[in-house]
């Protein structure tokens, strides 16, 4: 059952089945999710939380901006606020994140949760950096900088076609926000940047093919984060969601 922490960040703590052991995870894990807009973040990190969750983890699932009171005060203007130049756009991400670790993100760690992040810093590089042109290594600098250097162990690259994922996103009731009407040359920046990054550390990232079924995305997340936790290939083919658990998490974003 999960429980509030403020509005967005949640936890969840399970019973693990009596036939599988509970994995440990000293220190934490952190795992983020990346990629364009309407890629399936949101769907993906909710699923992932699940089934940490039936393994009788303790999962903290929270996003950037937002995971926080101030996070979703930030998230509001720096989204949908006014006018505000690409610099003060960097340093409102920065803000947002280091508060985020500093409150939320490395608490959880310490007391052994895995955290799981609807993005993180390696966003700021991708769309302020490279999106607003702005520096990808002095926005990657101020992120490290703002989070005391705080890295996931684990990166997931959900990878689309920035049309596509866009294209998602008209089906929803609400406005696009500052970043998803940029125009299309930056959504092309901005994917060039993650796979440019994924491909020069393989070891943190896992690229995957967004356009594939949620299913199938899910199995190879669950897969590696099953290595991560020291389990077996078996332990991360029970429950796998079917199609209508990946709708009632929220659809892609």
């Amino acid at each position: 059952m999960w429980a509030g922490v403020g509005s967005l960040a949640r936890v969840t703590h399970q019973p693990a089945p009596a036939h599988r052991p509970v994995p440990t995870v000293a220190g934490g894990l952190f795992v983020s999710f990346e990629g364009g807009d309407g890629a399936g973040k949101s769907t993906q990190s909710r699923l992932l939380g699940d089934w940490l969750s039936g393994l009788g983890l303790t999962v903290v699932l929270t996003r950037e901006p937002g995971g926080t009171d101030l996070g979703r005060v930030l998230r509001r203007e720096v989204l949908h606020g006014g006018h505000v130049d690409a610099r003060t756009e960097a340093l409102l991400y920065a803000a947002d994140r280091a508060h985020h670790v500093a409150s939320l993100v490395r608490p959880a760690l310490a007391a052994g949760s895995v955290v799981v992040t609807d993005r993180y810093l390696d966003s700021s590089v991708a769309y302020q950096g490279t999106g607003r042109e702005l520096g990808a290594q002095e926005v990657e600098d101020l992120s490290l900088w703002a989070t005391g250097g705080l890295l996931p162990a684990l990166t997931v690259l959900l990878d689309l076609d920035p049309a596509d994922g866009l294209g998602r996103l008209r089906a929803r009731p609400d406005q696009p926000d500052r970043l998803e009407s940029a125009g299309d040359e930056f959504h092309r920046r901005t994917r060039e940047a993650f796979l440019g990054r994924a491909a020069a550390d393989p070891g943190r990232w896992l690229v995957l093919d967004a356009a594939r079924p949620v299913d199938d995305i899910a199995a190879d997340v669950r897969a590696r984060v099953a290595a991560l936790l020291g389990l077996g290939a078996r332990d991360a083919e029970p429950g796998a969601p079917d199609a209508a658990d990946a709708a009632d998490a929220g659809g892609a974003r």
